[in-house]
Parts: structure tokens; sequence; C-alpha cells
């Protein structure tokens, strides 16, 4: 269906107010079928499509970003008769954690810069020494390349909590509750990224908390959600790092489940890598998508035929 009058694509990528009683109106005039009608599920998880991520000002934006978000909302206005229910993730970081520039310092008491990817070679030789948790720290860098992930990059301060940067956009916001209204289905959002001592990436796990922390942050709820619905679509930012490690978790997670692994598509016009002054993230990215690809996950074009 068409996008509803409030929705206007010339304030995609700014901030502003949306106006939830027109929305709301316009969720009553659509005359869509509830949810809960649905003889098959269809399942959206947009990943992280916040403020930061998305506009060509934010912190850490994503080239790519903007485009992407105009087509998952199009997608959602499109196919919101079919869409079950829609989550949202969201970054949601502290000052303080071990990804930023306050927790690392160089031999002359300066933090990296955004972007300097610290390995454990570099940590040992006190190329970087942690200014907060040394012992834990160290560790915790030798112990991501223990398990062969990304080593620890020091990304801008971005997704504050409580900051505009961490909002979702307002005209993504706006579809989902245009969508949640108009077939009275309760969207999902899920908040990520607050421990201090661990990345996280994934939107269903950290990348490697810490002992104490055993078990916080994973999405129990969401995984079981995910493994109910007869279609799960991913889209969002950043295709290199929270979708593909994403991906990566439901892989691991549905390993034993070809039948539910092959119920998941990513929406490929939807998301983008990030652009890193020295590591090709995008190359990356097509490598380790062409391996999911091989292990049952499905790509799509939005506006193409799928599973939808």
């Amino acid at each position: 269906m068409a996008a509803p009058p409030f929705h206007d694509p010339r304030r995609l990528g700014t901030i502003f107010l949306p106006d939830a009683a027109a929305i709301a109106a316009a969720a009553a005039e659509a005359g869509l079928p509830p949810a809960a009608r649905d003889r098959r599920t269809l399942h959206p998880v947009i990943v992280d499509m916040q403020v930061d991520f998305c506009h060509p000002n934010g912190a850490l934006f994503v080239p790519g970003a903007l485009a992407d978000l105009s087509r998952i909302i199009e997608f959602i206005y499109a196919q919101a008769g079919r869409i079950t229910r829609i989550t949202a993730s969201l970054d949601a970081h502290l000052p303080h954690q071990i990804f930023t520039p306050s927790w690392w310092l160089d031999a002359g008491g300066r933090p990296p810069a955004p972007f300097t990817i610290i390995t454990a070679r570099e940590a040992r030789a006190g190329r970087w020494r942690p200014a907060r948790e040394p012992e834990w720290s160290l560790a915790y860098v030798e112990r991501l390349e223990f398990l062969a992930k990304k080593p620890l990059t020091i990304w801008p301060y971005h997704a504050q909590i409580g900051s505009p940067g961490g909002a979702l956009d307002p005209s993504l916001w706006s579809a989902i509750l245009w969508h949640s209204l108009a077939r009275g289905a309760q969207p999902d959002f899920l908040a990520k990224g607050s421990l201090p001592k661990t990345e996280h990436y994934s939107i269903l796990q950290p990348e490697a908390p810490p002992p104490e922390s055993a078990g916080a942050g994973r999405a129990e709820g969401l995984i079981e959600a995910l493994r109910r619905s007869d279609s799960v679509l991913i889209a969002g930012e950043a295709a290199s790092h929270c979708v593909l490690e994403t991906l990566e978790d439901l892989a691991k997670i549905f390993a034993g489940e070809p039948r539910r692994l092959s119920r998941i598509a990513v929406l490929r016009d939807c998301t983008s890598p990030v652009a890193h002054p020295e590591t090709d993230f995008a190359a990356l990215t097509r490598e380790r998508f062409r391996e999911l690809e091989r292990r049952g996950v499905r790509f799509l074009d939005s506006t193409g035929p799928g599973p939808f």
C-alpha cells in the first residue's frame, strides 16, 4: 500500500518530533486486518537504525545508510498487511566502555583516535594501556583473539543513552508506530550495548561478556520469537558489524535446524558496511555474507520477490 499522508520523505535524515495523533489517525484509516489473524508470520528485525548511524551528521554515519533507511520505511508501508511484528534494536552506550577512547591511553597518556584497532600484541607490548580495569582489559583483547572475534576497535562516542544520536530515526519510528496501531501488533524495542566490559555488536548477545555478567545481554525472548516466526527479515546498520554478527549468531543458534535457518533473509539493499580508513569492511562483509548464504541464509531485495 502507499505511504500514509503524514510521511514526508524530504524529512528523512533530519531530527523532528513526529505527530503521534496524525499517525494514529492514519493507522485507523488504513483498514488493515489484525496481525493476530496472520496465517504466516513475517518478522522484520531492524538493527540499530539510529540517528548516529543513519544521519549524515551522525557521530558514526554509515555511508549508504540514508538510502537503506528510505527503503526499509518504504518496505514497511508497502508490506504492512503482511508484516506481523517488528523488532528494532538500539545501541545504548555509556561514556566509559571497553571500546571508547576514554578506556585506553598510549605511552604518552593520550587516548586513541576513533577507529584505532587495538590488537592483543599491541596491548601486550604496551603500545596501548588500559586507563581502567588494567588486568581484565588486557585479558579481554587476548580473549577476542582466542575466540576469533574482530580485534578491539575504538569507536567515536555514539548512541549515548539519552542523546539525540541514540534515538531511532523519527521517520522510521513513525512507520513502526503506524504499523503497530494499524495492525494491533506490539513492536519490540531492544536496547543493547550497555555492559562496559564488552562489545555488543549482535543484537542477540555480547561479543565476550565477563564471567560476572554471564548471560547478561542475551536476548532469549527475541531468540524464541525468531524461532517461532515463519519468515525473518534482517535489515539495518551496519552490515559489517551489528547485522553481520547477528546473522553469525543466528547461524550458530539454528545450526542444527536448517529449516529454520532457511527462513532467515537479509534485505541486502537495506544495510551497508562501516567505512574504515584502513580496513576494507565492505570486502570482508561480502565474503562473510557469501559463507552465510552457503549455510542457508537468503539475501533478497526489499522490492523484489521473497517470503513476503
